[in-house]
């Protein structure tokens, strides 16, 4: 999977055009404010992850946010009394590890209501499939595997399910 997150150390004006240009399209910022955009640049940086690494645990504090490009991610919740459930799986044109912007958002009121507009849909989504797994567990109907719904970005290519 690739991701975007926090501020690059030091790059050549290509690369910072070529990251530009990358948070620019992602879905989830497409539209927004250039200024915002900007801001939001700043904090950007290509990362790849390993199909089965761990990106970030439940209860971790928030340090940085994830425009995922490409790949998978599986979101996991539990407690030490077992293992995580799976609750949701999500793919390119999403993010992760939203909260972290909550500084920006409290500087720049206007950039944190686009931000919550933006989030609504998917935070609207992410508890519905929540609620439908503990419903499905709850009647027998479903297991605690995975669950899988489609990004709110539909018109994103998917990617192959090898590709994490």
């Amino acid at each position: 999977m690739n991701t975007l997150l926090e501020t690059p150390k030091k790059t050549k004006r290509t690369e910072v055009e070529a990251m530009t240009t990358r948070v620019a399209l992602h879905p989830f910022l497409a539209g927004m404010n250039p200024a915002q955009l900007a801001l939001l640049t700043d904090c950007a940086i290509p990362v790849h992850f390993k199909k089965g690494q761990t990106i970030l645990r439940e209860g971790d504090i928030a340090n940085r946010f994830y425009l995922i490009e490409s790949g998978k991610v599986v979101l996991e919740s539990g407690d030490s009394l077992g293992d995580p459930v799976i609750v949701d799986t999500i793919s390119s044109g999403d993010l992760l590890g939203w909260s972290w912007m909550r500084e920006y958002c409290e500087r720049d009121h206007s950039l944190g209501y686009d931000l919550f507009k933006r989030m609504t849909p998917i935070m609207l989504r992410r508890l519905q499939a929540a609620r439908h797994k503990m419903l499905g567990v709850h009647r027998g109907t479903t297991s605690l595997e995975s669950i899988v719904l489609e990004s709110p970005f539909m018109d994103q290519e998917r990617d192959s399910a090898d590709d994490y």
